[in-house]
């Protein structure tokens, strides 16, 4: 689960960096990268959360 969040806050921005350039050029391309490394952050957060649920008790 951590993997999958941290391999997502590198991926994440870069496609929306392309695929906002893509479709609105340079502005458009912040954007997306924006958006991307929100999403990220977003999953990365519940499986931090998740994770900490799921530890067992002392």
């Amino acid at each position: 689960m951590i993997a999958i969040g941290c391999l997502l806050l590198v991926i994440l921005p870069i496609v929306g960096l392309v695929l906002g350039g893509l479709v609105a050029g340079p502005v458009g391309g912040r954007w997306g990268a924006l958006i991307g490394f929100g999403i990220a952050l977003i999953v990365s957060l519940f499986t931090g959360y998740a994770l900490v649920r799921l530890r067992r008790p002392r």
